[in-house]
């Protein structure tokens, strides 16, 4: 993706908090973070830092950021800069944010899908939830609800994907591992944590 070579410096959770506290828009805390939040201590770190909003409040939240430097991954794998005012294309949905042209990546926008009150998931329209229980309450702020971010970690099985299913699993309740097999099911048929979220 052109720009990686710029290095990420992840700016602090609780800066990126400050900062979007003056969004008057639903956002939330996502990632390897909103897991960790969930599971209520730190185990390991984070490389980058996500922000989730809602597609349609894309231009509050640009808003927000106008003296900052955004750039969509749009097409996915390249980045490009994203204007003030400028409506995204429904391919975008990963912009990168730092404070100026040639500093270091501080956090990215993730954008969802919706419908009505309606969470839609990106990959698959079928998974659906009302946007009420997509997120959860955290000091202050919204993180991600860990069962829809453990969907979105399902699909690459990288180790930390794995090591963020491993830690959340005891806390998740019936009823998330319900939402999260019967998920994955339509997404996948069979995945390899099926089993795991059945004991």
């Amino acid at each position: 993706m052109r720009h990686v070579k710029t290095p990420w410096e992840p700016a602090p959770l609780e800066q990126v908090v400050a900062l979007f506290q003056g969004l008057d828009v639903p956002w939330w805390i996502g990632g390897g973070y909103a897991i960790e939040l969930a599971v209520g201590r730190p185990y390991r770190d984070h490389g980058d830092i996500d922000v989730g909003l809602l597609r349609r409040d894309q231009l509050a939240v640009r808003r927000l950021l106008a003296g900052w430097d955004c750039h969509a991954a749009d097409p996915p794998g390249t980045l490009r800069s994203w204007p003030v005012n400028e409506v995204l294309p429904d391919r975008a949905h990963d912009i990168w944010v730092r404070e100026h042209a040639g500093g270091p990546w501080r956090f990215q926008l993730m954008l969802d899908e919706s419908d009505g009150d309606e969470w839609v998931y990106r990959r698959d329209a079928r998974v659906r939830r009302p946007l009420s229980s997509l997120t959860v309450a955290t000091d202050g702020f919204r993180r991600l609800a860990p069962e829809v971010q453990l969907l979105y970690k399902a699909k690459g099985l990288r180790a930390k994907d794995e090591t963020d299913f491993t830690r959340a699993l005891p806390s998740l309740t019936g009823p998330q591992r319900r939402w999260l097999a019967e998920a994955l099911t339509i997404e996948h048929g069979t995945h390899p944590w099926h089993d795991r979220l059945r004991e």
